[in-house]
């Protein structure tokens, strides 16, 4: 049986003056987004697209919600296997390719996780478990492009 839930954010943007808009200054982008209970999220467009750099962009999110989710399904894989995970980094990464007229689209992730586990004789099941992970994670499912994974996994022995 399928169950649905819902997602709910509040994005607030407006010109940072009347004299900017008068005088069609470059847009600023930057604006934020709350979530009921959580921090709020101050977002910019990345600084190839003039925006602010020192906030987080969508590429920047779409980026980590899917190397997030990628891990979250990965650690629920490796419970089921009772396979002890230690630790799990990763250091992912997106293509976005801009087409001449200024659209683009994220054509490739790159996920690079890095896992240390407790048994050495779980190396190999503990790697094929990233498929496993990707077919299961909710944001790999939503996407329209390849998600490449990369993944390396040691024992703290070593």
């Amino acid at each position: 049986m399928s169950s649905n839930h819902i997602f709910k954010i509040d994005l607030k943007w407006a010109a940072k003056s009347k004299i900017e808009l008068a005088n069609h200054r470059r847009i600023v982008k930057n604006h934020s987004i709350k979530i009921a209970g959580k921090p709020d999220l101050n977002v910019s467009a990345a600084k190839a697209f003039k925006g602010d750099p020192d906030l987080y962009n969508p590429e920047d999110l779409l980026l980590s919600s899917l190397a997030s989710c990628h891990m979250m399904s990965y650690l629920y894989c490796c419970e089921k296997e009772k396979i002890e995970v230690l630790s799990y980094s990763d250091d992912a990464e997106a293509i976005l390719e801009v087409n001449t007229e200024g659209s683009g689209r994220i054509v490739k992730v790159i996920l690079n996780p890095k896992v240390i586990i407790s048994e050495a004789n779980q190396i190999d099941l503990a790697l094929s478990l990233h498929t496993k992970a990707n077919q299961l994670c909710f944001i790999a499912n939503s996407c329209n492009f390849p998600v490449e994974h990369h993944p390396v996994c040691i024992t703290d022995h070593e």
